[in-house]
């Protein structure tokens, strides 16, 4: 299982946000390069930056900060927050050299534009999955649909999209762990046969344990995003790394 470190950017500072709202933020440091080339010296095997200000505006706003992230670190980084155009995820991918671009809004507004991205990116297309009670939320989970999060990722099944990365609003940020219906939700969109990036709750060992268990089972769930917990300290990324080793 791969552990990758969140950086949430918002006017260019590393913050954190409460079940994605944006005015329950906190502020953890002024330098996301630094943070970044901490997370890959403690043995980060890649990088998940999310563009809030981009999520919220529809476009990337924090394009110069995410650019001097990737060039410097040696892991390849994934990008979400504001990718809605060909133009844009053109730029990200081929100028500003981001690894994977992450589209939720776009994906269930225009599934077959996204079809078109994945046929024409390989690889290098995920899919945001941000769900509140299963339902897919979109501009920045600011909007709820009313399309389950199973639904969407059932229309990309047998394409070449790189991952689905799949949150639960409801445990983003709050330090409560993963729920068991979460945990339920991982197995289902792992029937795809799409790598799943677990997102949102990962707050101790304990959280990693139940997602290795998950893993025997449903190998298709295979990577972890950890936000505050890093930053708050319950977790600690060599520690959690150790774990990963061991089984």
């Amino acid at each position: 299982m791969e552990l990758i470190p969140a950086i949430d950017l918002r006017g260019g500072r590393c913050v954190r946000l409460r079940q994605g709202d944006y005015n329950q933020e906190t502020i953890f440091n002024d330098d996301p390069v630094a943070v970044a080339k901490l997370w890959a010296e403690q043995g980060a095997t890649r990088i998940h930056l999310v563009d809030l200000d981009g999520a919220k505006a529809g476009a990337v706003q924090n394009r110069e900060v995410i650019k001097s992230i990737v060039a410097a670190v040696d892991v390849p980084c994934q990008l979400g927050g504001g990718l809605r155009t060909l133009e844009t995820i053109e730029d990200i991918l081929n100028n500003v050299g981001i690894d994977r671009a992450i589209i939720g809004t776009q994906a269930l507004k225009e599934p077959e534009w996204f079809h078109q991205m994945i046929e024409r990116f390989p690889g290098h297309m995920a899919l945001g999955l941000d769900a509140k009670d299963s339902m897919v939320a979109t501009a920045g989970w600011l909007d709820v649909s009313q399309t389950s999060a199973i639904d969407l990722a059932k229309q990309f099944e047998g394409t070449e999209l790189a991952a689905i990365i799949y949150t639960n609003i409801a445990n983003d940020g709050m330090m409560q762990g993963i729920d068991p219906g979460t945990l339920n939700d991982f197995r289902e969109l792992a029937q795809f046969k799409i790598p799943i990036v677990a997102s949102g709750g990962v707050t101790t060992i304990k959280d990693i344990d139940n997602l290795l268990e998950i893993e025997k089972e449903s190998p298709y769930v295979s990577a972890a995003i950890i936000g505050r917990a890093l930053y708050e300290g319950t977790i600690s990324l060599p520690e959690a790394l150790e774990r990963i080793g061991e089984n």
